[in-house]
C-alpha cells in the first residue's frame, strides 16, 4: 500500500498547525476506509474498529484505532463510549477523540450525541454536537471554546441502500454547502454481511486543519450513530432510534 509522506513538504512548522496535521494544510478531500474484521464478519462479534485514512490518490494519510473493551462493545452496542487513537504513517498519535456514552431518544434533548477532538492529545481543538431535531440528523461543529463554527445537515432518512449518503457542510448560519460528508455505498453483499464502511470528506482547502481534524470526529460520530450494526442486529442505527 502507498503511503503519503505528511512531513515531506514542510521544512518548518506552520504555525498553529498542532504536530502531524500540517499535511492538511494542502489537501481539500480525505478518504476513510473501515477495515474488514475477519473474526466480527464471520461471528458477528463486535471488535474494536479501525479505519485506514487516505489522500484522494489513495496514499495512506494516518490510520484510526478503536480502545473499548469487550464487555461495552458488545453491550452498549453503536451507543457505546469509547477512545479513538489516530496515528500518523510513523505510529505517532496525532489526533485524539473521545466519545462519552449517550442514550439515544429524540424525546431527550439532555441525551445528545458528542466528540471531543483532542490535537496533540490533551489539548482541545473542537467538539462534535449533534442538535436536536425531531427527524433529521443535524450537528454543529465547535472550536475548543464551544463556539459554533460550522454546521452539518443530514438527510432525513440516514441510511444506504445502493446509494450514497450525504451529510452538508454548511457556514455556521446554514446558508451554503461548502463541503460534505458522504458514505459511499460499498456494494450490496458487503452492506448486508458487514458493518464495515466507506467514507469521503470534502472541505475547503484553506479551512483551518484543527477544523479538519474535527470533522474526521464527526464521520467517526455519524458512522457509530447510523451505520454501526453490532451485537444483534436488532440494535441498528437509525436517525434517532
Amino acid at each position: 500500500m502507498m503511503q503519503a509522506d505528511p512531513d515531506h513538504h514542510f521544512a518548518f512548522h506552520p504555525m498553529g498547525v498542532p504536530p502531524g496535521l500540517e499535511y492538511l494544510t494542502q489537501i481539500d478531500q480525505i478518504l476513510i476506509h473501515q477495515k474488514v474484521e475477519l473474526l466480527e464478519a464471520l461471528t458477528g462479534f463486535e471488535t474494536n474498529n479501525q479505519y485506514e485514512i487516505k489522500n484522494s490518490m489513495g496514499q495512506l494519510i494516518y490510520i484510526a484505532k478503536e480502545q473499548n473493551d469487550c464487555c461495552t462493545r458488545n453491550c452498549c452496542g453503536a451507543l457505546r463510549s469509547f477512545d479513538l487513537k489516530i496515528e500518523d504513517n510513523s505510529g505517532r498519535e496525532v489526533i485524539h477523540l473521545v466519545r462519552p456514552f449517550r442514550c439515544s431518544a429524540c424525546c431527550f434533548p439532555c441525551c445528545l450525541q458528542e466528540m471531543e477532538v483532542q490535537s496533540p492529545p490533551g489539548t482541545t481543538v473542537g467538539y462534535v454536537v449533534q442538535d436536536w431535531h425531531p427527524f433529521l440528523p443535524k450537528f454543529s461543529i465547535l472550536g475548543a471554546s464551544k463556539e459554533t463554527l460550522l454546521k452539518l445537515d443530514g438527510p432525513c432518512i440516514a441510511c444506504s441502500f445502493c446509494s450514497d449518503v450525504s451529510f452538508e457542510l454548511m457556514g455556521k448560519d446554514g446558508s451554503q454547502s461548502i463541503g460534505r460528508i458522504s458514505k459511499q455505498w460499498s456494494g450490496l453483499v458487503k452492506e448486508i454481511f458487514t458493518d464495515t464502511d466507506n467514507f469521503g470528506i470534502q472541505f475547503p482547502i484553506d479551512l483551518d486543519v484543527k477544523m479538519k481534524a474535527v470533522l474526521m470526529g464527526a464521520c467517526f460520530l455519524i458512522d457509530f450513530m447510523f451505520f454501526e450494526q453490532v451485537g444483534n442486529k436488532n440494535q441498528q442505527s437509525t436517525v434517532f432510534s
